[in-house]
Parts: structure tokens; C-alpha cells; sequence
């Protein structure tokens, strides 16, 4: 049984995604499940994190949001039967790839799958939800009628942040990096019944970023937002624009609104002595978005597959959409080699019957 993994170098060198086999053990432990994929997810992967987690291994797992039917189950298994459809994340630690085709899996990283609910959308939205979830959930304690910035809102995740926010009423604004961005964004809808737009404004930062600051202003009336989500941010202002499509970490400080919180994706963020004093000023606070931490924490299981499971449910029922690009199996190591490259974007794999 042949899998897709990625080989990570102690050097800081670009991940190699190699075909590896790997077979499956003869017996199940107790609570384990055997699942025959039908689709999983494809997501770049971070050598620098895996590093931070002390997770040394040569081969790590690819595809790892993955979608299948349950062929076996442990001798203490309770939560699943065989030929259930199921739906879950694989740790960062798993020794199988979900290219496998099929993998043996702890019960508590699985929830079920409602059946009408396609592959290939729940493949695509799951990794990017759970991250949504933890910064606004969790991280950023949304509540009804505020207003959060989401950064490059056309992007896998920033789009989970929109339409996750805007069902729980609040009013989203977001930045287009292309004038194809923002053209999706002016005409994001949502699903049915209703037609007011999902995100209040657009503002277009790809011909620069000085329009950021006055525009939310402007938009929030001086007042600034409650709540930045980031996708990356520029430290230093040599640091070229184009280059770095993300805002200057000053523009989210300056936006940001009397006790405000900022929740950011970037590992490395440094503060300098003014900017921990402009927070101060505002009351304002920072938080860092790591969305691998539910599966490297028991502690917080019980609440992690409540997430997942609201999480199925919403994209079932259309309040979460994703857009995913949907390729072969034989495609995968491409696609993978393109998503590490940019991975804003999300790609499937969709398994046919001759896979």
C-alpha cells in the first residue's frame, strides 16, 4: 500500500514529497478504527513547527484531512460500527499518509459524517474550520454585533473566518490580494434566503498597503475593530510589499479598537517596546493561532470533537462553504508541491473506484 509523505531536512531546504509503502498492521489495537479513504485534504506542511513540537521523524504524513468509510473496528471501540462514514484529522504524528487508501486511526480523532454531505467539501473545509474556530472561538471570545478584520479573506482559511463570523452576527471586513480576490469577495453571498453580502467592505491592499489603516476607520468610525485575524504579517518596513502580502504589524495595532484582540498566524512575531506600550494604551491583546494544538492536547479532546462535529454539521447544512480544487490521485505529489509553494489555496484528492 503506496502513501504520499513529505521528507523534512534538518537543513532549512524545501520539504521533498516522496511515494512511500507502508503496510497496515494485521490486528487493530483496542481502540483503534480501520477507515477506507474516499477523500482527504491537502495541507503545506511546517517544517519549523514539527521541529517546535519535537516531532522527529523522516517521513511525515501528507494529506491528513480525510474522509472514508469504516471497515473495522477495535475490540473497545463504542462510537463507530463498520460501514459508517466518517471524518477526522490525522495527528501530526500518524504513520500513515490518508493517500494510503486505507489507515488505521484512533477512534477519538473521528466523528461521524452526515450522508449528505459531499467528500470533497468536508475534505476541504475541515483543517481550515478548525483553525476559524479557534480564533474566534476560543482565542478571540466573538460575540454578536462586533466587527473583525479578516486578512486576505479569499484565502482557504481567511474564507472559513468570514462565513463563521457572519453567522454569529458580526460585521466582517476583509482585504483582497488581486483584483480576482476581490471580485469573488464583492459577490460572496450566502447560501439561500438571504441577500445581503457576507463581508460589510473589501479593501483592496494588492496596489498598497497605506489604504488598510484609513479604511477600517473610516468604515468603524474611528473606532477601529474588535477582533484582527491574520494570515501573516510584515515585521520590518524594508521588507517589500509584493513580497509579503501580508499588513504591517503597525497597521493591525492602529486598527485594532479599545480592548481589541488581534489573533496571528505568525510563529516568529516580535513587538517592540512602543508597540507592547500602544497595546497597553488600548487594553488590546495578542493571542497566537497554532490549530495543531487539539490533537497534541488530551486535556482538550472532549471539546476539540464537539468542534469537529459543529463544524460537519455547518458545512452540511451550507453555512460554511469552501473552495476547493479537486485533482486525481495520480496528481497528488504535484498538487503537493504546488500547495507548499502557495498554500493559501486548497486542494482534494478525491479517490475513484480504481484507486
Amino acid at each position: 500500500m503506496k502513501g504520499l509523505y513529505c521528507r523534512v531536512n534538518e537543513r532549512d531546504v524545501d520539504p521533498q514529497f516522496v511515494i512511500q509503502e507502508m503496510s497496515l498492521p494485521e490486528a487493530l489495537s483496542c481502540h483503534q478504527v480501520r477507515v477506507e479513504v474516499k477523500a482527504c485534504g491537502l495541507s503545506s506542511v511546517d517544517p519549523q513547527l514539527l521541529r517546535e513540537m519535537k516531532i522527529q521523524k523522516e517521513l511525515i504524513s501528507v494529506g491528513r484531512e480525510v474522509v472514508g468509510v469504516v471497515k473495522q473496528v477495535g475490540s473497545k471501540v463504542s462510537l463507530f460500527q463498520p460501514e459508517e462514514e466518517v471524518v477526522g484529522i490525522l495527528p501530526l504524528d500518524c504513520p500513515f499518509s490518508g493517500l494510503c487508501g486505507f489507515i488505521d486511526i484512533d477512534e477519538q480523532y473521528l466523528v461521524h459524517k452526515p450522508v449528505q454531505l459531499s467528500c470533497v467539501t468536508v475534505a476541504a473545509g475541515l483543517r481550515d474550520a478548525v483553525g476559524a474556530y479557534t480564533a474566534l472561538h476560543t482565542l478571540a471570545h466573538m460575540t454578536a454585533w462586533q466587527s473583525v478584520l479578516v486578512v486576505d479573506g479569499a484565502s482557504s482559511f481567511g474564507l472559513m473566518c468570514i462565513q463563521l463570523a457572519w453567522y454569529h452576527g458580526l460585521k466582517v471586513v476583509t482585504t483582497s490580494h488581486s483584483p480576482q480576490d476581490h471580485t469573488f469577495l464583492e459577490q460572496l453571498r450566502p447560501t439561500v434566503g438571504v441577500q445581503d453580502p457576507l463581508v460589510a467592505r473589501v479593501i483592496p491592499v494588492y496596489k498598497g498597503p497605506s489604504e488598510l489603516v484609513p479604511a477600517i476607520l473610516e468604515e468603524t468610525g474611528g473606532l477601529g475593530v474588535d477582533i484582527v485575524i491574520d494570515s501573516g504579517v510584515r515585521l520590518h518596513e524594508e521588507e517589500e510589499p509584493e513580497l509579503y502580502s501580508g499588513p504591517h504589524k503597525h497597521d493591525l495595532i492602529d486598527v485594532l479598537a479599545v480592548g481589541g484582540r488581534w489573533v496571528t498566524s505568525h510563529p516568529h512575531l516580535q513587538l517592540d517596546p512602543p508597540d507592547c506600550s500602544y497595546l497597553h494604551v488600548k487594553s488590546a491583546s495578542l493571542s497566537f493561532l497554532n490549530p495543531e494544538v487539539w490533537t497534541t492536547s488530551s486535556a482538550q479532546h472532549g471539546r476539540y470533537l464537539h468542534i469537529l462535529k459543529d463544524i460537519v454539521d455547518k458545512l452540511s447544512s451550507g453555512v460554511l462553504r469552501p473552495r476547493p480544487e479537486e485533482f486525481p490521485l495520480y496528481e497528488a505529489t504535484v498538487a503537493m508541491e504546488t500547495l507548499q509553494r502557495h498554500p493559501k489555496k486548497k486542494a482534494v484528492v478525491k479517490f475513484s473506484a480504481e484507486d
